[in-house]
């Protein structure tokens, strides 16, 4: 089925020919989304500082919500293949290009180098690869990082959105599978023999752990050196999960080859559901190598998942388990890769190098780009290692350089109509520089995600400033481009109240804990 698409198209590369189910696209964002540096670099986070950091995950069923009610109806009325496609409508072509730049250089220097890195580090503590090849730990995971990413790279080069997304979808149930078997296997082996008791026994042995907004009085309110404050939640964290979730092109590129509206909010609410149920498999895991392992690796909080791994796994499990790990590796690495080619092929190269160039053409460019990316991204990966707050704070730290100032110039286009271009890429530059001022070079004593939500505000104010001086000239006018069917799912808000509700419930019921 797969091999009948047609790969020399624009929309049946890039966009899997737009008939992507809703199943399978919330298979393939789920994969896209969830890779090792959540069961490697989150489940570390767990472990030191409890399930506070489940707000990267439940606070995302929301911003799904809003993508399936507004913005995914707006996405395939207009019939885009990219978000920056959308800012050339609304803005110009300057501002589509940099913002595709800022796509592509965020591929390169954040997700990509550390989903290689951590995948790198799981399967080096797994298989002990340095040990068989008789070889430095440093060694091997330079080696698994080169053959994971020679791997996802002609997978992605080759297979194109609709390969992605469908193999996606069986890695996806693989994930879910094998992540919710390693908190079972350990609780089993807790509470000898019955899962109930060990969840006990690991809840009595430190139930700060499982409080949700509990504060770090030592450290400060907001500050930088706190992992998570419950206060972000209406800040900065708001924002990042909007952008993710509905202007971000790796994810919502799923649901723009989507074959109809009813699919595609099936997809994202679907997404939802499993975001929701998703700390199961990489933050309880965690907070469980808490009880194993007590303090003893908070200087190394990035190994705790491995070594929980091969403590309560059983030897004929290995093999399953390693093979759902490339899988997760794969799935995010390609997608990054498809999402890049896409972006470039289409809104850099035919606007900028080659107006005239056919769709064959551009597949063929997108194959190299989607080469060169992943040739960057592996020399890149080895140099994450050794952060501070452990590789998933670092990944949200470094993605604020680039998706505060991009979400507010997309939602400056939809909600502010006298936001002009000119004031699109004043914002845009000033929300860079801001950032990388703040956090990076003055190293103000802020949390960042706090500093998103202020750089928001600021991003808004030099827009409007800026406009007011060169305003709008012709105003935008959304025209429906008939591509496809635009019916909404009739449980479509019916869901999306439900998933609202159970994460105000979460925060609730494991708000109160002690």
């Amino acid at each position: 089925m797969l091999r009948k698409q047609n790969l020399q198209t624009q929309d049946g590369y890039f966009l899997g020919g737009r008939s992507l189910t809703g199943v399978v696209i919330a298979g393939s964002m789920l994969l896209t989304n969830i890779s090792t540096e959540h069961l490697v670099g989150m489940n570390g986070s767990a472990y030191k500082n409890g399930a506070i950091i489940i707000a990267w995950e439940v606070t995302s069923a929301i911003a799904l919500v809003i993508g399936a009610l507004y913005f995914i109806p707006k996405y395939l009325r207009m019939g885009l293949t990219t978000i920056p496609e959308f800012l050339e409508k609304r803005f110009d072509k300057m501002t589509q290009a940099l913002i595709s730049l800022l796509l592509i250089i965020s591929f390169v220097v954040t997700l990509l180098p550390i989903v290689l890195y951590t995948g790198a580090i799981n399967i080096e503590s797994i298989f002990g690869i340095s040990e068989t090849l008789g070889i430095t730990q440093s060694e091997g995971i330079w080696l698994t990082v080169v053959v994971v990413g020679v791997i996802g790279a002609v997978y992605a080069i080759f297979g194109g959105l609709k390969m992605v997304a469908y193999t996606d979808t069986i890695n996806g149930f693989g994930l879910l599978i094998a992540g919710l078997l390693v908190p079972i296997f350990a609780l089993w082996d807790i509470g000898d023999g019955n899962v109930i008791d060990g969840l006990v026994k690991v809840f009595n042995n430190a139930p700060e752990k499982f409080n949700v907004i509990s504060k770090e009085p030592s450290i400060g309110l907001g500050s930088r050196d706190s992992i998570l404050p419950f206060e972000v939640l209406f800040t900065g964290l708001i924002i990042n999960q909007l952008y993710f979730w509905t202007m971000h092109q790796s994810i919502v590129q799923r649901a723009l080859g989507a074959v109809s509206l009813k699919e595609a909010q099936k997809g994202l609410l679907f997404t939802g559901v499993l975001k929701i149920l998703i700390p199961l498999v990489i933050v309880l895991p965690g907070i469980i190598g808490f009880y194993y392992f007590g303090d003893t690796l908070f200087d190394s909080q990035d190994s705790v998942y491995p070594e929980l791994v091969k403590r309560v796994l059983p030897s004929w499990m290995t093999g399953f388990f390693v093979a759902v790990i490339m899988g997760a590796i794969l799935s995010t690495f390609n997608s990054a890769l498809n999402s890049a080619a896409t972006i470039f092929s289409l809104d850099i190269f035919k606007v900028y190098i080659k107006k005239a160039a056919k769709e064959g053409q551009l597949v063929r460019v997108g194959k190299w780009v989607s080469a060169i990316l992943a040739v960057v991204s592996i020399l890149v990966a080895p140099y994450v290692a050794n952060a501070p707050a452990g590789l998933y704070q670092l990944l949200q730290q470094l993605n604020g350089i680039f998706f505060i100032p991009m979400a507010t110039v997309i939602i400056a286009g939809f909600f502010f109509p006298k936001v002009s271009a000119a004031g699109a890429k004043a914002g845009l530059i000033f929300g860079l520089g801001f950032y990388i001022l703040m956090d990076l070079v003055l190293k103000v004593n802020i949390h960042f995600v706090h500093i998103w939500g202020i750089e928001f505000i600021l991003n808004l104010i030099v827009m409007h400033l800026v406009s007011a001086k060169y305003p709008v000239a012709i105003p935008f006018v959304m025209a429906d481009s008939g591509k496809l069917s635009i019916v909404p799912w009739k449980y479509a808000k019916t869901l999306g109240w439900v998933l609202i509700a159970i994460t105000v419930i979460i925060y609730v019921i494991l708000g109160t804990i002690a």
